[in-house]
């Protein structure tokens, strides 16, 4: 049985010639780790003020990042991501963020896909020392990526508005669908 797509969001997910907006990029490798919205509130809560922040949110929605989002979170399109990896990884790396959590609108393509280029990216230029996260290579890495399960609309149906910026009530009210259907 199919998902029905609507055809404004199939447009939005492929290029001109028809082929996904992912097809232009490697399939990646790594299988991100999965991290619930509790625990990412819990991140959220427990967070030393007084220290440096080490983790990072980001929500990788493009033209659907409206409604909100997760507090501090960098909002990074994923249709753009690949090519920003690198500088993603050297700023990461110089504010000493050893997690990296990603999300999209359920998290069920976009964010799940950034997470795993992002750790094979890890995974390329590891030291080896670090987190003590152990790769699909078996390597440890620095830093590590996760996916937040359930997306942005799993946060606002357990958190409503806590802990965003932007929110707006009316836009989950009847949220319009995912951008992407992989």
């Amino acid at each position: 049985m199919g998902v029905h797509v609507h055809e404004h969001c199939l447009k939005m997910a492929r290029r001109e010639d028809g082929t996904p907006w992912w097809s232009a990029f490697p399939e990646p490798s790594s299988s991100p780790v999965k991290i619930t919205w509790s625990e990412v509130a819990r991140l959220l809560q427990d967070r030393d003020q007084s220290r440096p922040r080490e983790f990072l949110l980001v929500d990788t929605r493009r033209t659907d990042c409206i409604g909100g989002i997760i507090q501090g979170s960098l909002n990074i399109p994923a249709h753009s991501f690949y090519l920003m990896r690198a500088m993603l990884y050297d700023l990461c790396k110089q504010a000493g963020i050893k997690r990296i959590v990603f999300y999209c609108g359920s998290s069920n393509g976009r964010g799940p896909r950034c997470a795993a280029w992002m750790q094979d990216y890890i995974n390329s230029v590891s030291d080896g020392s670090g987190s003590g996260y152990e790769s699909d290579s078996g390597c440890s890495a620095e830093m590590t990526t996760q996916v937040m399960v359930g997306g942005i609309r799993g946060w606002v149906k357990a958190y409503g508005g806590e802990m965003m910026e932007g929110y707006d009530e009316k836009t989950w009210e009847h949220p319009k669908p995912d951008e992407e259907t992989r």
